[in-house]
């Protein structure tokens, strides 16, 4: 009997040792990434922007405000060029040197996520579908969709740039204008020219708690859970110690 009260005990110490270990390597199995995004065009706008990516699932979510009001605003990802925004002092090609999309692909490169709102349209393809992206001037977007292996590593390595589309350059309190878009010449310059730009960087803190909601965001409740095993784990443990004593008992 003596033999198996050690026998027990010896197993029991590496089962609470490897519990915490395990639980702890699912945990960091993700990358929370954020951006502030600045305003292009003088469009007057300002966001800010949380991501996360675990496997090839990203969860974002962006909170906007100061654009034009009742007009789509197309908005994606971009990955490519030198990773970053252009300086919103540039010169561009666009009315009164206004930045067009395709002025600045030098530096947030091509569309590689389209931030649509509903469906499985976010590659690259659906970028001007103007009727799947929020169109108001203050919003707050949250959504969970997959992506290929290689933009998800791309992304969780800090190599994607959140652009937000759409300018109000003459006032006008609508898209119009004599220039046409770079990108499509059925629309006006305005609908397409860059209006917000942030580059997506690893983040230094937990992104919202609303996150957790969805399935990305933040790694909070994963300490309660780790408590919650280890007391399982405990409570096993005891058990079985206990059955040793009776067994000793008898």
């Amino acid at each position: 009997m003596k033999k198996l009260t050690t026998t027990l005990a010896a197993l029991a110490v590496p089962v609470l040792l490897a519990g915490p270990m395990a639980l702890s390597s699912s945990a960091a199995d993700h990358t929370e990434l954020m951006s502030t995004l600045g305003e292009l065009n003088d469009s007057g706008g300002s966001g800010t922007v949380w991501a996360k990516v675990t496997g090839n699932e990203v969860w974002l979510s962006m909170e906007v405000s100061g654009l034009l009001d009742g007009a789509p605003h197309a908005q994606h990802i971009h990955i490519g060029g030198t990773n970053s925004c252009p300086d919103p002092m540039m010169e561009g090609t666009g009315a009164d040197g206004a930045i067009r999309t395709t002025d600045a692909v030098g530096s947030y490169g091509g569309v590689a996520v389209s931030l649509t709102t509903e469906g499985g349209m976010t590659g690259p393809d659906h970028a001007l579908d103007v009727a799947n992206f929020p169109a108001m001037g203050t919003y707050t977007y949250e959504r969970t969709f997959e992506v290929s292996d290689e933009v998800a590593a791309q992304i969780a390595a800090g190599d994607g740039v959140v652009v937000v589309h759409g300018t109000d350059h003459n006032g006008s309190g609508a898209y119009d204008g004599d220039q046409e878009s770079d990108l499509d010449p059925s629309l006006p310059s305005e609908a397409t020219d860059p209006a917000l730009c942030g580059a997506l960087d690893v983040a230094p803190m937990e992104a919202p708690s609303g996150g957790v909601q969805t399935g990305g965001g933040s790694t909070q409740g994963m300490e309660q859970g780790g408590l919650i095993a280890g007391g399982a784990l405990l409570a096993a443990v005891g058990a079985g110690s206990l059955l040793v004593r009776r067994r000793a008992q008898d």
